[in-house]
Order: C-alpha cells, then structure tokens, then sequence
C-alpha cells in the first residue's frame, strides 16, 4: 500500500504502515495547493517589512532581536544547527520514521508557511529509506519536540548524520552524504522553513500513534491470556455474562467480557465444571472484563486525542488568510500571522499517563494470574507446583513470575512525567508539557506488559497439560480461540518435560505477539 498525506485524514495505523512496515507516502494534490497558498502568504508577510515571530524576529526569550532581510535565510539553518542540542541513545527505525510522516502531515495542513519544495524532500528521505539520526532526549514537549526535529531536519540541508538503507544493510553518513546517496542536494532554507519544520508535537505523537496499534493488540492478547488461565484453573466464565455488563455499560468492559464469552465458546473443560461447588473466583480472573476494559477505554481516549493531533498545525506562528483574524495579527493586507501554543504537548501528555497507568495495571492482573498459575498455596489441585511435571527435582517455571513481578515494578516506578515543569527560554517558556518523556514511558510500559501477557500464554498452555488431571473424563477440548491461542504457544514453545532456559520460552510467544501470528491464529479460529 502506498499512504497518502493530505493533512485530514493520517490515522495511528498508516502512521504504523509507514513507520514499521516501510509503506511509502504520497501527497495530495490538494493539500499541495494549501502549501502553496500558505507559503505565498508568507511572501507577502516579507513584502510587508513588519516584524513577524520567526519570520524576522529571534526566538525565545530573544523574540525582541529584529533580523535583517539579507540574513533571514542564515536565521532558519542557525535555528536548526542551534536547537539539534539531543542527547542520549537514538531514537529507532520507527520513531524516525513515525515523525518524519507525522511532521510531513501535519506541515500539509496549509498554515505552517513552508515551501513544496522541502516537504517534498522530507518526502523523498522518509521514501528512500534516508533516517536521520535522532537523539532521543531534548524534547520538553513544548515548544514542541525541538531538539529531536531539529536533528531530524538537519539533513536537508546537507548537515548531521543519517542512515541510509541499502542491500548490504544501513549506513550511517554524513547529511550531504546521505543527500548525495539519493541524488539530491541540500537545501537553503527560506525565512519560516526551520521553524515550521521543529516547531511541533511530532515526535510525541507519532510514539502515541504507534502506542495505540500496538496497545490495542496487546489488549486482545490479554483477553486471550486471561480467558486461557480461566479455563486451565477452572474458573467460571459466568463473570462475563452479558447480563452483568449491560447493568454497568462500559464500553471497554463490554467488549472484553464479550471477548472472552467467544474466546471460551465451545469448551469442554468450561462444561465439565459447570455445576461445581465454587462460588466465585479470584478478582484476577472474575474482574477480567472491568480491569482490561478499562485499560481498553484508556488506549480509546489515547486514540481520540492522537486522530486529531495526526491532521492538527501544530507550530508557530500560524499562517493563515488576511479575514480568519483581526487586527491583533501579524501580517499584512493579504496575510494574517498569529502567535499561539498548538506546538504544546498537553493534549497528549495527559492522555499517555492516562494510558501509561492503564497498562501498568493491566500488566499487574496479568502477574496475578500468573501467580495463581504457578503458586502451590494458590494453584488448584490438578497443577502441580510452578507446573513442574516433577516438583521439587524441577523448578518448572517458577522463575516466570520473578521476572513478571520485575517487569511490574519498573512500570510502577515511571511517573508522571506531565506534572512536572522546568521553565525555559529565560522564562520565556514557562510552563512545558514533557510529553516526549511521557511517550516514552507509555511505550516502555506498553513492552514491559506485553512480555508479562507472553508469559501468562506461556504458563496457562503449560497449565493445559495437567488439565484432564480434574475430570473422569478424557481428553476436554478448550474453547475456540483458548484452543487456537494454545496451539499457536505449542508450535514454538513444546511441553515442559525436564527444566530448560525459560526466556527461550517467553522470547517464542513474544515474537507471537509481536509478528500478530497468535491474534491471527485466533481470529481464523473465531
């Protein structure tokens, strides 16, 4: 497929078909006009003479500084070689690219000012497989990510550091380099162009939009790892009778307890125990739908937020016709200049701790579970201890829930990153929103949770060894997509006969998650 950007309509999941999957991008036509227009907009801005912020002006705290018109082009590559100030490890493959497209997209919205001409370059590096080098830290979220976009564009114009892919593997060379690679030149970037290109929340929400696809599969696979461990404990699925949760109609609560009503459709282990004398189960297994419905409901309002900052102009100033403002804008008769705070990340930031918090205790049921699968003072009769076929001798997968409870507690321990606040700019920039920092933890934490499900998938299949163990009965199937979820654990992680490396046995069921083969083996079953 071939994403096409036309500042409307970039969704989460094209954000991930370009960034992960190496999808190209097109342009609009129409949105190559709104470029245009803008652009001349800005033109007549400088047949004005009047002084407009980042156009003429210094930046920050040295808004004040007026630039002569001879050294307005020298003003945009100064702003750009001075603010690519990152630290610390670069950022991925896909983040990079996740903020190329999302900053091309958002410049197409028409009211940045820039030139078709550099985002048609910025177009021709995310297409050719060019990815400059990013220092992952920098960003205070407002004014938007600086730092990481000005790394990001400084290859343009023929400067820092890119990898360029190519068969024998990525190269990492020089910008003008990396340009040459491609057969294009730098770029001399005209008055406007280095501050639309920084100026944004690109780096936050392109992380946000691929948080979201991979939240909401890692959502599903829960379910799945929770309908599964509620089968092998023989538990009771009556917890997600409909009944119960059309009288507290949560969206995400409704569909997780309808998701396990169909992931445990058709099971014979469910039956047999049907009539038993247990009451109720453990809050991990008979909250299921509440506690990840929850969390479903989080990566939802995350969603809602990230759909409209994809297609949103988020730096500063904004471009717009001489009739959308009154006399309060910069600009002139043809053109209205407005200075706002759309480059800051609070819409976002909020949203990611909201959904940090969400999975941190999605991955917190999840442990419990696996607890329960494991622990001989919680387990039921027919599991043996740790799910050892010879306990004592072997440790079977004891250490499993060590290195869930690990995981747990470095989610727990990320905070809030949003509540804090370092002014900036000689207190110019007084209030910022550390959304980048934000979108990193939700992204931690959103691994750390999706390694934890992997190792439920992991002991609740080991658990289905022993299941026949409680009934008279012989071989009792499992559920349609509980049975396909197992079989697709067993084609890469055997039975438990005799203690072996347990990560080789997570690493299998991650890559499951990760490559979408398990969801897609249970969807084929459902």
């Amino acid at each position: 497929m071939t994403v096409t950007l036309d500042g409307e309509t970039l969704t989460p999941e094209d954000v991930a078909a370009v960034a992960r999957g190496g999808e190209d991008a097109r342009i609009a036509a129409e949105a190559r006009e709104r470029v245009r227009t803008s652009r001349s907009r800005v033109e007549g801005v400088l047949e004005g003479g009047e002084a407009v912020y980042g156009v003429n002006t210094g930046f920050g705290e040295l808004v004040d500084e007026r630039i002569p018109r001879e050294d307005l082009e020298t003003l945009q590559t100064n702003l750009l070689r001075s603010h690519a100030a990152g630290g610390r490890r670069e950022l991925d493959r896909e983040a990079v690219r996740a903020m190329m497209v999302t900053r091309i997209n958002a410049l197409l919205v028409g009211h940045s000012g820039i030139r078709e001409v550099v985002v048609d370059r910025l177009l021709e590096l995310l297409n050719e497989g060019v990815r400059p080098v990013v220092p992952s830290h920098g960003s205070l979220g407002a004014s938007g990510d600086l730092a990481p976009l000005a790394h990001m564009s400084l290859v343009l114009v023929g400067e820092g550091e890119a990898w360029v892919e190519s068969g024998d593997g990525p190269e990492r060379l020089p910008g003008e380099e990396a340009l040459a690679s491609i057969g294009a030149e730098p770029l001399t970037l005209a008055p406007k162009e280095g501050l639309a290109l920084i100026n944004g929340t690109q780096l936050t929400v392109g992380i946000a939009a691929l948080a979201i696809v991979n939240g909401e599969e890692l959502l599903l696979a829960a379910d799945v790892a929770g309908a599964l461990t509620t089968e092998v404990t023989l538990g009771t699925t009556a917890s997600s009778h409909p009944a119960i949760h059309d009288v507290r109609p949560h969206e995400g609560q409704r569909a997780s307890a309808e998701h396990v009503r169909e992931l445990t459709a058709g099971s014979e282990v469910v039956e047999a125990h049907r009539n038993c004398d247990r009451v109720q189960d453990a809050y991990s297994l008979r909250c299921l739908p509440q506690v990840h419905g929850a969390a479903r409901d989080s990566i939802s309002h995350l969603r809602e937020a990230v759909e409209v900052e994809l297609n949103s102009a988020t730096d500063n100033p904004l471009v717009f016709s001489a009739g959308r403002a009154d006399d309060r804008a910069s600009g002139t008769d043809r053109a209205a200049v407005l200075s706002g705070g759309n480059f800051h990340g609070e819409p976002l930031a909020l949203r990611l701790e909201y959904a940090r918090l969400a999975l941190t205790d999605l991955t917190a049921i999840a442990e419990r579970r696996i607890d329960r699968l494991l622990n001989p003072n919680l387990q039921e009769d027919h599991l043996p201890p740790f799910l050892a076929p010879e306990s004592g001798l072997q440790s079977g997968y004891m250490l499993l829930q060590y290195t869930a409870a690990a995981l747990l507690n470095e989610s727990r321990s990320l905070g809030a990153s949003v509540t804090d606040n370092t002014p900036v700019s000689g207190g110019q920039e007084d209030h910022v929103s550390m959304s980048a920092q934000s979108a990193y933890n939700a992204r931690q934490v959103l691994e750390n949770a999706r390694r934890v499900v992997a190792s439920e998938l992991v002991a609740a299949s080991q658990a289905a060894e022993f299941v026949d163990r409680a009934f008279d009965a012989g071989a009792l199937s499992l559920g349609r997509g509980t049975g396909a979820a197992y079989d697709a654990v067993r084609g890469v992680v055997p039975p438990l006969r005799e203690d072996r490396p347990v990560r080789e046995d997570v690493e299998g069921v991650l890559e499951l998650l990760e490559n979408g083969d398990l969801l897609e083996s249970v969807g084929e079953a459902l």
